[in-house]
């Protein structure tokens, strides 16, 4: 192998957990090269997934404050009207010069991009468009695609994943969401602040069933007078296209009479699957679980010099989980002692009001018999929050009731995906509720209802 074909390991994906391993990995030394076969670095994040999605809720919440907000704080705009082509290109903007920085950050590191599809050969040798690299390490991070609906025939015009769903030309009059987690939740309510009617159909009987119980709830009903409706326990069997639009048959989950729901778009957002077709794996001998993804120990896969991470191996399929993981991992191939702590990945819902998450939620620590307290604190006795008329939800901080150690936190309320890294630093260094309790918390701010609902695990909470 040439010096241009031979590498101290090769990343097969540019997403998340593909990049940041290998720009970590260049940190430290190694000679990496990385196998893209998308356009553009980044992987479903930054060009179909995170990045475009939250360039569209940020921008229909101004649409949705020039609407009906602004003039509460004495701001009045007049006509208010909907671009949503120059909304549309703003975030393909966004996400071009997201993609663009990766590809820079790729030059500055001297990392290798290799583009077309890759399939590993064998331990060591991976092929691309014809072409053999060979590798002391081969990272599989191919991340995860969505998972198909029986009877419900994608075709991302009327029919849409999340791809589609972020790139409709018109505001649908109904857009019918199947699946009531984070992504459908999130491109149901920029939808609905456009002007669209939105219903969610959930198999379960809740919204996102894995949140926090008091949370979900809480969660629902502020989605439900956002004017998202929901159908729980419901299940959609079949869905027929036509100019009209889409007609969707739907029985209860736990059987019983069909019904028909109309739509002008379905968006099925029922989960996601690992992306390990095609990679050459089971002639390899690389083992998959049940659900097609790859088992790993410690990223290590049962052949040697290949591994794996992100959304591919088991654990939330989390852009920032995948980064750890590749960081960790990039750490460990160089001799280090690369970690992550799965007790400490927070999760966020970015709607509006955001929802996140960090640990264990009640029903968790009820079903291992731990006990433990609760302090929860509203944004209704928030200063800040009033001054900003956003005053829906609350924080909640769980302890152990013996040791007061910080088990698990769940916030519903203004920029809580940012309000849960506290807790999230709290909890990685194992802190107590009163540590942050007796943290000094600037005022007014938002985060005084983290330090609120810390005091209030022992009662003594000043503002309520």
């Amino acid at each position: 192998m040439s010096d241009a074909t031979s590498f101290d390991v090769i990343v097969i994906g540019a997403g998340p957990g593909g990049y940041v391993f290998a720009i970590r990995a260049a940190q430290l030394g190694l000679k990496v090269a990385c196998v893209e076969k998308r356009a553009t670095l980044g992987g479903t994040c930054l060009n179909v997934g995170c990045i475009p999605s939250k360039a569209l809720l940020h921008s229909s919440e101004h649409f949705e404050e020039a609407l009906h907000k602004l003039a509460d704080h004495g701001v009045n705009v007049g006509s208010v009207s909907l671009d949503l082509a120059r909304m549309q290109a703003r975030k393909d903007e966004v996400v071009s010069a997201n993609v663009k920085g990766v590809e820079f950050l790729f030059k500055k590191n001297k990392i290798t991009w290799i583009k077309g599809e890759a399939r590993i050969t064998a331990p060591g040798a991976v092929e691309v468009a014809g072409k053999s690299y060979a590798a002391k390490q081969i990272v599989i991070a191919t991340g995860s695609s969505s998972i198909d609906l029986p009877g419900v025939t994608v075709d991302e015009k009327q029919i849409v994943t999340s791809t589609g769903a972020l790139e409709l030309d018109k505001v649908p009059g109904h857009l019918v969401v199947i699946g009531g987690g984070y992504i459908g939740l999130e491109l149901g309510s920029v939808w609905r602040r456009l002007g669209a009617e939105v219903t969610v159909v959930e198999f379960l009987d809740r919204l996102v069933p894995t949140m926090d119980g008091e949370t979900g709830k809480m969660f629902e009903r502020v989605m439900s007078k956002q004017g998202i409706k929901s159908k729980l326990k419901t299940k959609v069997t079949g869905a027929k296209a036509d100019e009209t639009g889409v007609t969707l048959t739907l029985e209860p989950a736990a059987g019983g009479e069909a019904e028909t729901l109309k739509a002008d778009v379905v968006l099925v957002a029922i989960g996601r699957r690992a992306n390990t077709e095609g990679l050459g794996l089971a002639e390899v001998g690389v083992a998959l679980d049940e659900r097609g993804r790859v088992i790993t120990d410690h990223f290590a896969t049962n052949i040697d010099g290949i591994w794996a991470i992100g959304d591919v191996i088991t654990g939330p399929m989390l852009a920032h989980k995948a980064e750890e993981e590749g960081v960790a991992l990039a750490e460990l191939l160089a001799g280090q002692a690369g970690h992550v702590n799965y007790g400490v990945i927070p999760g966020v819902v970015y709607t509006w009001p955001e929802v996140a998450s960090i640990g264990e939620t009640e029903e968790q620590l009820k079903a291992r018999g731990v006990a433990y307290k609760v302090g929860k604190f509203p944004f209704t006795a928030n200063a800040r929050a009033r001054a900003m008329g956003d005053t829906d939800g609350f924080v909640k901080i769980l302890a152990d009731a013996t040791t007061d150690r910080v088990l698990g936190a769940h916030i519903i309320g203004p920029d809580a995906g940012t309000l849960i890294a506290e807790i999230a630093i709290a909890m990685e260094f194992g802190a107590s509720s009163e540590d942050i309790a007796r943290t000094c918390h600037a005022h007014p701010s938002l985060n005084e209802s983290v330090k609120e609902a810390a005091l209030a695990v022992e009662g003594r909470a000043l503002h309520i």
